[in-house]
């Protein structure tokens, strides 16, 4: 027998009295889903939940305090992991395809919401300085509380979804040259202009330097290992070479080329979404990104003085207003001005009814520079606040808001209805395609390789987008194309759906595709229809109502639909 002092000598150590990670996330964990579910229970979002377990474990409020510089970096790992799934969903094709509305909206929605906000601070009494920083904090939404938000809507993939969030990605882009700017220009200031220029110059070569590394480069490289790493055949290789990527670029480019985490980590998800296993990586990536995302909403609890609300209550009253409702109807109405529809408008300022990350971290920067007054972070902390709060309560406000605009509002009706000479196919348009014809719905990745095929086939198809600058690059090509969304019976009726021959839906909201097939088989009942979708359950739901024939996947599901509509689509079939 092994003697008794040797078994002593071998029994775990005690576990020490700090252990500050641990109670962090102990703590962090616990409270978030107690008060988050909570929350569900009360038909609230999840994240108020969050946000509450933070505000308790804060060094605001009585009883046990979290270690705060712990719980920041975790949220910003959050924030990489984030930042890194919408890179996966959104490629650098996709942000050039919503250029158009997204660059000078966001530009101009940022100037507009920086206005209203450093008005509001000089006449507070602050510094011109800290009233164009405070200015610049209330104008950024977050992509993070955005990418929650369009996921929770199944609107992510929507071309709704794209151009909200190509919107914000431009902001982030500007908020990056923003915050790597403030310290030497703070420094500089008073010198000449040559220095000023000279720092200017060096950051934009900065950005442009791992911007142009990471679409030349990483293009290549990464999806190369992913093949590799693949091949071994390990699940947790898998994982692991997913997660290092989004960690280790996210460092690298705040290491080397003074670039945000979050920034880094999205153009790496952006050039592993060239990958063919994208997918599965988004999959794989998920649970660990809900985690750490509900760290970073926990964080942000932390960070909020309640005594704010009691202490200055018009002044949060006032920068709330800028959030919900300034910055939200300047983008709303450049986007009516850029001829795209109310639902449209109604999304993009939905999504950006909310500030986040980055005003947190401009906040902070701010303060450390001696730029803002103490109470100018509890005033964007309480915004954020209550903005992240509200935020999924105004998607789910959009179809009644536009509902009810078009049910009382003349000149809406009318907005709707103006004449757009995108939104039909031109009187030249040749006979082919307006009978025995595909009706192909959507032009992302499937869309796409669907119409090559029928490219190839010389089999006629009219597109029906709705995003205009696919519509009017494929009228530029030659490719019948009509602007709209076809869940509204007036698009299919100008895609010349009564006399197609087949109905393709490659949207990825397929439960969008119902209004579609009835409008379809009302006006040609022998219609042959295809429907995308991402889940089994949703797929069944319409194999129920007979949407006809349903696809599961990606890849293969552009292959298989390939397939079958070639089939399908045979002249004397």
């Amino acid at each position: 027998m092994m003697p008794a002092a040797a078994r002593v000598d071998r029994l775990p150590a005690p576990m020490p009295h700090s252990v500050p990670l641990i109670t962090t996330l102990a703590a962090a964990f616990g409270l978030a889903l107690a008060f988050g579910f909570v929350a569900a229970k009360a038909r609230l979002p999840a994240l108020v939940g969050y946000l509450l377990a933070g505000i308790v474990i804060g060094p605001f409020t009585p009883g046990f305090v979290a270690d705060a510089q712990i719980a920041a970096e975790l949220a910003e790992i959050g924030v990489m992991l984030l930042m890194f799934g919408v890179g996966l969903h959104f490629s650098f094709d996709d942000l050039l395809a919503v250029r158009k509305v997204a660059l000078p909206g966001a530009v101009v929605q940022m100037g507009v919401a920086t206005a209203l906000g450093a008005a509001l601070a000089l006449w507070w009494g602050w510094t011109p300085a800290a009233a164009v920083v405070f200015g610049l904090a209330l104008s950024v939404a977050s992509t993070v509380v955005l990418l929650k938000a369009l996921e929770a809507q199944g609107q992510l993939d929507t071309a709704n979804g794209r151009i909200a969030v190509g919107w914000l990605v431009v902001e982030d882009l500007a908020m990056v040259l923003v915050l790597v700017l403030l310290p030497p220009l703070v420094g500089a200031a008073g010198t000449d202009g040559g220095g000023l220029g000279t720092v200017l110059g060096t950051t934009l070569l900065q950005v442009g330097g791992f911007v142009a590394l990471m679409l030349v480069v990483g293009r290549r490289v990464l999806p190369w290992l992913l093949w590799q790493v693949t091949r071994t055949g390990s699940r947790e290789l898998f994982t692991l070479c997913v997660v290092a990527a989004a960690v280790s670029i996210a460092f690298a480019s705040a290491a080397l080329f003074g670039v945000s985490f979050a920034l880094g980590a999205f153009f790496a998800g952006m050039v592993l979404r060239e990958s063919e296993f994208s997918h599965r990586a988004a999959e794989e990536s998920l649970p660990l990104r809900d985690a750490f995302a509900v760290l970073f909403f926990v964080s942000v609890g932390m960070l909020f003085d309640p005594a704010v609300l009691v202490e200055r209550p018009l002044q949060v009253l006032a920068v709330v207003a800028i959030i919900l409702l300034g910055k939200s109807l300047a983008a709303a109405l450049l986007v009516i001005a850029l001829r795209y529809p109310l639902n449209t408008a109604l999304t993009v300022s939905a999504s950006l009814a909310q500030i986040g990350e980055f005003s947190f971290i401009l906040v902070g920067l701010g303060a450390a520079l001696g730029l803002l007054p103490p109470e100018g972070q509890s005033l964007v902390l309480a915004g954020a606040l209550i903005s992240i709060a509200v935020n999924p309560l105004l998607f789910k406000a959009i179809a009644p808001v536009q509902a009810f605009l078009r049910a009382r509002s003349a000149f809406v009706r009318q907005l709707e209805a103006r004449d757009d000479p995108l939104a039909e196919l031109p009187t030249a348009t040749e006979e082919r395609f307006l009978s025995s014809q595909v009706v192909l719905v959507g032009y992302g990745r499937v869309g796409r390789r669907i119409a090559q095929a029928l490219t190839q086939a010389q089999q006629p198809f009219v597109v029906a987008e709705q995003n205009r600058e696919i519509v009017e690059r494929l009228r530029e090509q030659g490719i019948a194309a009509v602007y709209g969304d076809a869940a509204d019976p007036a698009v299919l009726v100008q895609a010349h759906v009564a006399r197609a021959r087949m109905l393709v839906i490659a949207t990825p909201d397929a439960m969008a595709a119902r209004p579609m097939i009835d409008t379809a088989r009302t006006l040609n009942p022998g219609i042959e229809v295809a429907v995308r979708s991402h889940n089994e359950e949703e797929a069944q739901r319409l194999r129920d109502d007979g949407a006809g024939h349903v696809f599961l996947g990606e890849a293969e599901l552009a292959e298989a639909m390939v397939r079958h509509v070639m089939a399908r689509a045979e002249p004397g079939r």
